[in-house]
């Protein structure tokens, strides 16, 4: 059946005007404001035409899209013009319509003028919503556009193909991050490096930074961290047919909140890199593919060794292994009796499909539980029931290895919290972000008898409880821990309640530590060690020493006097007999607290 454009109802829509134009906020994340508002138009109310890409699809059919856009245009500058105008107004412009001859650039100026408006009150958004065949051309009419007075951004960076070159070309005054890379960036480690790369070269060129789609405060206190410029998403408002210039009180405190989230560069990287990182696309064969077509395809192609095969719905079904295909037709008789025969005959039906969410780590305990052949012929990565690419062996061990040499730099292998590297670099952080906090050092007393006494191995057990129980104490989302190393950790609180924290901590020390010692020990309280003079000496159970700074930034210039003050409270509490907290409560003016940096330098 030949599908009829609707010719009627969209030549309807154009000569009535009859389109709703709404507004979205964009906020300025460092003012706690609404800067700007994004124009989006949609088609008649309970029409089949009513979404955008109903209705620009059909006036495309039609042969009426630069007529559409001219109308949408027309449509969102009247209502533009009855609001205050205190705010630059973003509009869509697909680069079709930036290379229009200069008539129609005559149009659209009459356009604007028309409704009172000027250049300077419009941001020209340029989507990349057809192929782009000659980037001088539209080079020189964005030039024109930009002489007249427009500002210049670039939407949805990151989604197309093209995106980097338009930047590179066009040289706007914004780029709009695609909200695929925003959406759940606090828990994926690879959109974190894409917006922070993306930011770096923004800062490089003097372009200001709009991350599209934040839905989540832990979307935005990420985005804060990156220092991108502006934020746009349902959470500051959805797309309304009225101006929103009021953020709700929670949005302001959000934005005025000064904490640092804990990135997921300081959480466990095995834990949070997934499979869709291993994701290669590989094309996939039908149902109806015969064995022959298969036995060409790896025929023709040596370093292929499986095809995955999809239905119709591109839903995973099965896995062709090269290896079986080959063996089974180098056989007599078994190409000219199966060769015209669909591949699904001899596919593996129970080939492993994993979803792309799926971390690492779970994928590589998987892997080693199971048959040996899926290290061979790899794996299907799927997004629910769709098919996305294949995983293979190769790679999985790649990554595991890749990751086993990231955590030996920046983890301390026997608890694998951050290391010496993260610590000094969040402390950085915040002291450049001007953020109070409260630094910790926490040292464990008589461990050094208690080795002796026992050997490493009980040793290495007590160090992995107190990671564990400093771990366990703090708000994961705002407090970090570090191992320094042997029996030295770091705390470092943003949140409150930080001494009571501690406090707890040191109970549980009180309570828990007698475990790990013998029973003759338990009831004698301690034990007793000779030392190489043949004198004994008695060691009470082992304790922990508490040296906390109440950091003010202003005091210290980097992380190298915070460590300094730190030792400084750690011997403080150290000469407390027993479980103890010393805080250091003044202001530090560090001089020489440098040469006081004993651990973390």
């Amino acid at each position: 059946m030949i599908y009829a454009p609707p010719q009627l109802e969209v030549e309807t829509i154009l000569a009535q005007k009859n389109l709703l134009p709404l507004f979205q906020p964009i906020v300025d994340i460092k003012q706690a404001r609404v800067f700007a508002h994004e124009a989006l138009i949609r088609g008649p109310v309970e029409s089949k035409l009513h979404s955008p890409i109903a209705l620009f699809n059909a006036a495309s059919l039609c042969g009426l899209n630069i007529d559409m856009e001219y109308t949408a245009r027309e449509v969102i500058f009247n209502e533009y013009s009855r609001s205050d105008r205190s705010h630059p107004l973003f509009v869509n412009f697909s680069p079709d319509a930036l290379l229009l001859i200069d008539s129609h650039l005559a149009f659209g100026l009459t356009q604007l003028a028309r409704s009172g408006l000027k250049a300077s009150d419009i941001v020209i958004e340029i989507t990349e919503s057809s192929t782009i065949r000659d980037y001088a051309v539209l080079r020189d009419g964005v030039a024109r556009f930009k002489s007249l007075g427009f500002k210049i951004a670039l939407d949805d960076l990151g989604e197309g193909t093209s995106g980097l070159r338009l930047w590179s070309e066009l040289s706007p005054e914004y780029v709009k991050i695609d909200k695929h890379f925003i959406a759940n960036i606090h828990n994926d480690p690879i959109k974190l490096e894409f917006v922070r790369g993306i930011q770096k070269i923004a800062v490089e060129s003097n372009t200001l930074t709009i991350a599209e789609g934040i839905e989540t405060k832990e979307e935005l206190a990420v985005i804060k961290d990156l220092k991108i410029d502006f934020a746009q998403g349902y959470l500051f408002g959805r797309p309304f047919p009225k101006f929103q210039y009021v953020l709700t009180e929670e949005v302001n405190n959000l934005l005025n909140k000064n904490i640092i989230r804990l990135f997921a560069e300081h959480q466990n990287t095995a834990k949070q890199a997934t499979v869709i990182s291993l994701a290669s696309y590989q094309t996939a064969a039908f149902p109806e593919m015969t064995n022959e077509e298969v036995y060409n395809w790896f025929d023709r192609e040596n370093t292929l060794n499986s095809i995955p095969v999809i239905n119709h719905q591109t839903k995973p079904i099965g896995l062709i292994s090269r290896y079986d295909t080959i063996d089974r037709f180098a056989r007599r008789y078994q190409k000219e009796l199966h060769g015209k025969k669909p591949c699904t005959t001899f596919m593996d039906a129970n080939c492993l499909v994993v979803q792309k969410e799926m971390s690492i780590l779970a994928m590589s305990e998987l892997i080693l539980a199971a048959d040996p052949k899926y290290l061979l012929n790899g794996f299907i990565i799927a997004d629910g029931e769709r098919y996305v690419g294949m995983g293979s062996g190769h790679a999985l061990l790649r990554e595991v290895t890749n990751m086993q040499i990231h955590a030996a730099r920046y983890a301390n292998p026997l608890t694998l919290l951050p290391g010496n590297v993260p610590i000094n670099a969040h402390i950085d952080k915040l002291l450049e972000r001007r953020i109070p906090f409260v630094a910790c050092y926490c040292d464990l007393d008589h461990f050094k008898p208690f080795n002796d006494a026992y050997g490493y191995r009980r040793g290495d057990e007590v160090i992995q409880f107190v990671g564990r129980l400093l771990s366990s104490q703090v708000n994961n989302e705002h407090d970090f821990v570090g191992h320094i190393g042997g029996d030295d950790f770091v705390l470092v609180f943003q949140s409150e309640g930080w001494e009571a924290t501690c406090n707890d901590i040191l109970d549980t020390i009180v309570k828990v530590m007698p475990d790990f010692y013998d029973l003759k020990d338990i009831q004698q309280g301690g034990i007793r060690i000779e030392d190489r003079l043949g004198n004994e000496h008695f060691y009470p159970f082992g304790s922990l020493s508490i040296g906390a700074v109440q950091v003010h930034p202003d005091a210290f210039a980097s992380h190298h006097e915070v460590a300094g003050a730190m030792s400084n409270a750690k011997k403080q509490a150290k000469k407390i007999v027993g479980n103890s907290l010393f805080i250091e409560r003044w202001r530090l003016a560090p001089t020489a607290s440098r040469a006081a940096d004993e651990r973390l330098a």
